[in-house]
């Protein structure tokens, strides 16, 4: 936890950028009956009943301090998935970067081995020379703020149905155009962290 903290308290430097990273799914279901479109006076009409269509995943990286963020809707959340995804975001987002911080969770996919299983090992090196992986705690998902920026998409976004993972993309692509990068300030430190968390940490005698 302090770790990650710490990450978060550096001042913005575009050679070591912060970036956070994670997934969710997104479950893709439509509808049954056509809707009926708003009128004079009347909204939209939706039937309550639809169709599953499956599910996708998608991936989120935000830099907290420039507000940019890049997301990728995928058939599947394999460790190759993951490892093609952060491939784009180091080779095109942060290509002059001398190593990107990345703070994310520790699901099974999220390790410097998803590289060897997607890409050639010189390859798959130098990815894992390019990232400096900072690790949330077991039960301390809420230190990573992409899990903060999942939920704005989730409100502005994903609260619709959409049946296809084209048309999840087509959603996303429309949604990153439009949003406005908003910067985080994050101001809970290891100090803070060691008065009102204190329960957390070891008793020392």
């Amino acid at each position: 936890m302090e770790d990650v903290l710490d990450v978060y308290e550096r001042p913005h430097d575009s050679a070591f950028p912060v970036v956070c990273f994670d997934e969710t799914s997104k479950q893709l279901v439509d509808h049954t009956r056509t809707p009926l479109p708003a009128g004079a006076g009347q909204p939209c009409r939706v039937d309550d009943e639809y169709r599953r269509c499956g599910t996708a995943n998608i991936f989120v990286a935000i830099e907290p301090l420039t507000g940019n963020l890049i997301c990728k809707a995928t058939e599947h959340r394999t460790s190759v998935d993951c490892a093609r995804f952060l491939k784009q975001l180091v080779d095109e987002r942060y290509p002059d970067a001398t190593r990107v911080l990345l703070v994310m969770d520790n699901l099974s996919t999220h390790t410097p081995a998803c590289f060897y299983e997607a890409f050639t090992p010189e390859e798959a090196r130098r990815l894992t020379r390019k990232i400096e992986i900072h690790y949330t705690p077991k039960h301390g998902s809420w230190l990573n703020i992409a899990e903060m920026q999942i939920s704005v998409m989730a409100r502005q976004c994903l609260d619709q149905r959409i049946s296809s993972l084209p048309a999840l993309r087509g959603k996303l692509s429309a949604w990153q155009r439009n949003r406005r990068p908003t910067l985080v300030s994050w101001q809970f430190t290891a100090e803070d962290a060691r008065v009102k968390l204190r329960r957390l940490y070891p008793s020392c005698q």
